[in-house]
């Protein structure tokens, strides 16, 4: 409950709004969860991504019904693809995923984890900024390549080594620069920092 604490102290703005459309545009809420929450929430929901608000800390999702439902979310919130973590700025519209849901004190729902179950196809990536998640532009020499992984170091210059992760949903030129990159190799990309030492591309240039 701490987590869904702070997201109601925190973002209570964002969950206004959350709340606002999903009475205007959303129908309602409560009733569209109903039958996949228990009384005690922690279920989960299947649909597709409509959007991602990071503004806002908000997703929608469409389920198969083709009822939309608003899931807040925060910093808190992870989303995963074949055993690996991502941040929630990986989302597209498309995406099939699995959200894990729980009620908030004010009526509305919070994910904490999404599955995406398959990834949308022929997706692009975003170099705009979006809330918290600041995407930067990036360039180094390759110093190990991981292709299982995808990952690759990068050596940025004053003795920083950074360790790059491919995002789930790369494009498919981006895949391919990937896949023909070598040890030695100049590169250049827009990327978002996930600590101090790990970089998720976003896309190259």
């Amino acid at each position: 409950m701490s987590v869904i604490q702070r997201s109601v102290r925190g973002g209570a703005a964002a969950l206004i709004l959350f709340t606002s459309a999903a009475c205007s545009g959303m129908g309602n809420v409560g009733d569209i969860l109903g039958s996949v929450l228990g009384a005690g929430g922690g279920q989960q929901v299947a649909g597709t991504i409509r959007s991602v608000d990071t503004r806002n800390q908000q997703l929608s999702l469409r389920q198969s019904n083709g009822q939309d439902v608003a899931l807040a979310f925060d910093n808190q919130t992870a989303v995963i693809y074949q055993n690996r973590a991502y941040s929630v700025t990986s989302l597209e519209s498309g995406d099939q995923v699995q959200a894990k849901v729980q009620q908030l004190q004010n009526g509305g729902y919070y994910t904490d984890s999404v599955w995406v179950t398959q990834p949308v196809q022929g997706s692009g990536t975003t170099t705009t900024t979006s809330g918290s998640q600041n995407v930067q532009s990036l360039t180094g020499s390759v110093r190990s390549i991981d292709r299982t992984a995808g990952t690759f170091t990068l050596d940025v210059g004053n003795n920083t080594v950074l360790t790059v992760s491919m995002p789930y949903n790369a494009s498919s030129t981006d895949v391919n620069k990937f896949n023909a990159m070598r040890t030695g190799d100049y590169v250049r990309f827009y990327g978002v920092y996930l600590n101090a030492t790990r970089v998720e591309l976003r896309q190259y240039y």
